[in-house]
């Protein structure tokens, strides 16, 4: 069952997010890393600044998270985490087409550029890396994150987002 997050579900959010994003060490810059890779205080942070978080619960345990968050004229995907015991099961599959369901406006995700699995699972759910530079102006106007982080990050679209920039054009 896919669900909203509730308050009580903040531990648990944290420690999913925190379990999962272990596939990182080792792969993401080294001095990006942090242990724990979410702290609580961050957790809060995001919350506050407007993400909702939506679980996968299985036998009444939350196995995955993921976040949206409405930002201007586009939806930002924050924060994917599927359980180590539970990836590649198809539950992050089904989370993401919930939440595309669920918003109107383009969809956007960021991910760490050396976390192929990551862009492939948003690949083959129609998302498309975006240029360099439409990355970098993107990484700056939607996300706080560090320079450091956008040089290490790519952006991927949905085809909402696509055709918007078309039609700009």
């Amino acid at each position: 069952m896919i669900r909203r997050c509730q308050d009580a579900d903040f531990e648990t959010v944290r420690a999913v997010i925190n379990d999962s994003a272990q596939a990182y060490r080792g792969i993401i810059p080294e001095d990006c890393w942090t242990a724990p890779y979410m702290s609580e205080d961050e957790l809060r942070d995001e919350i506050h600044h407007g993400v909702q978080f939506w679980g996968y619960q299985e036998d009444h345990q939350l196995v995955a998270v993921m976040g949206i968050q409405d930002l201007l004229d586009v939806t930002l995907i924050r924060h994917a985490y599927v359980s180590t015991s539970r990836r590649n099961s198809g539950i992050g599959g089904k989370m993401l087409l919930t939440l595309r369901s669920a918003t109107v406006q383009p969809l956007l995700v960021g991910t760490w550029a050396d976390a192929v699995w990551a862009i492939r699972f948003y690949e083959k759910h129609e998302f498309q890396k975006v240029s360099g530079q439409d990355k970098d102006r993107l990484l700056r106007k939607y996300w706080s994150i560090p320079e450091r982080q956008i040089k290490a990050s790519v952006v991927l679209a949905d085809e909402k987002w696509w055709v918007l920039t078309t039609e700009t054009q």
